[in-house]
């Protein structure tokens, strides 16, 4: 038998990573919390057409990067690449209308056929945040607010930096859309096959890409800000004055877009340099028109995603300062206290290692390596007293105590530390 091994690019979440991804995903619930957002839990999994529509049939995630399988029953599920989508499925789905304006925060796993790398797992997981039923910028606002004071949160503030951009209401994105078209086509000898097939489907797309060629075409393109109409140019400068009141720093970036349709009006990013190379580690926009796409009342919405595994790694997290009391028992009789002692105690609150095995020195090592502040140690001869043997592993002072005297004094002795 060959063997064992993750599935190339999939990583156990174990120790250090898990702390710290923890502390990532606690930050930011406590975060939505205070910005009166409420959870929702998406199906891991949905009928495929369901990404195939909102992603863009022609998109890369859904041509090359969407983990997808035909069940028992025939239907062809995908496992979810993104949140957005299943959210605002079940909006439509699960009759959310009567509930609007909605607030929403998700976080999980997602997953993409693509090359692993830095901060970049073939299963990921993202936080999510999600605002529907709101025309006005106001929503854009809070929502990239949400976001900066998150990084904030996570010690990231001077390390990330917010590129912002609009892509205009319907009218700004035909005429730009044309402009796009005209100019892209004047150059289609020096176009990539990828970006030839954009031309014909979404123009916008071609703004995006990566090939060499293409990005020396791109720098020579039109801007859309020479497109926006005065209600789109109002709602941009809304936005921007929004975060200036806030004291939240962007840079205009009138290359940043997002191609697929139902995109409008603001576009953002959050980008490090700390990962080696230029890295997104928050990203988000309106999206007004994907409710409607996807077969649902026209309803208003705009949202960001963050990968969890890159904010991870570049998170200030603090170290660990638990420290633990730690049960030493030494027979039997002692084991069998113990066991009822350890429930007590963690029942009021305290933090407590019970060794499973070992002499008193190998207990007193562990007591040591995990850093307690206490140890109670339990035999025969305190027993006989009905008592147990607290010792201040910081300064060696040692005490006899009832069984029932023991929570409240080590409650105590942590508050006086």
């Amino acid at each position: 038998m060959s063997k064992l091994q993750p599935v190339r690019g999939t990583k156990d979440i174990f120790g250090e990573d898990a702390r710290r991804h923890g502390f990532v995903v606690d930050r930011f619930k406590n975060l939505a919390k205070r910005y009166r957002f409420d959870p929702i839990d998406p199906p891991i999994f949905e009928f495929t057409g369901v990404f195939a529509r909102t992603l863009g049939d022609a998109s890369d995630i859904v041509t090359k990067e969407m983990y997808s399988f035909e069940d028992r029953g025939g239907e062809s599920l995908t496992l979810r690449p993104e949140f957005t989508a299943g959210i605002a499925r079940a909006f439509i789905s699960g009759g959310l209308q009567q509930y609007l304006p909605l607030k929403l925060y998700a976080h999980g796993p997602a997953f993409r056929y693509e090359r692993p790398q830095k901060g970049r797992y073939r299963q990921f997981h993202q936080l999510d945040a999600e605002i529907l039923g709101v025309a006005e910028p106001q929503a854009d606002i809070e929502l990239i607010a949400f976001a900066y004071d998150l990084l904030c949160d996570l010690g990231l503030k001077g390390r990330v930096k917010l590129h912002l951009n609009t892509l205009g209401d319907g009218p700004s994105r035909d005429a730009y859309r044309d402009a796009l078209v005209a100019y892209f086509s004047a150059h289609k000898d020096k176009l990539s096959e990828d970006s030839l097939l954009r031309l014909e489907k979404n123009p916008l797309r071609i703004l995006d890409s990566k090939d060499e060629a293409d990005r020396a075409l791109v720098a020579d393109a039109p801007l859309i800000v020479d497109y926006l109409t005065d209600d789109a140019r109002a709602f941009f400068e809304a936005v921007c004055a929004g975060l200036k009141q806030l004291g939240v720093d962007y840079t205009h970036d009138q290359r940043l877009v997002r191609g697929l349709d139902y995109y409008s009006h603001t576009a953002f990013e959050f980008i490090t340099m700390d990962l080696g190379a230029q890295g997104t580690v928050l990203a988000g926009g309106r999206y007004d028109a994907l409710i409607e796409t996807m077969g649902g009342t026209p309803t208003p919405g705009v949202g960001w995603a963050a990968g969890i595994e890159r904010l991870s790694m570049l998170a200030d997290v603090p170290e660990d300062d638990t420290r633990p009391v730690s049960i030493i028992p030494m027979g039997e009789r002692a084991e069998r206290i113990a066991l009822g002692l350890a429930h007590d105690l963690r029942s009021s609150g305290l933090v407590v290692d019970h060794g499973f095995r070992g002499n008193m020195k190998k207990r007193m090592k562990r007591a040591n390596g995990l850093n307690a502040r206490f140890a109670i140690i339990m035999g025969d001869d305190e027993l006989d007293q009905d008592k147990v043997a607290l010792r201040d592993l910081d300064n060696g002072e040692q005490l006899l105590l009832s069984l029932s005297e023991v929570a409240g004094t080590v409650s105590e002795r942590f508050k006086e530390a």
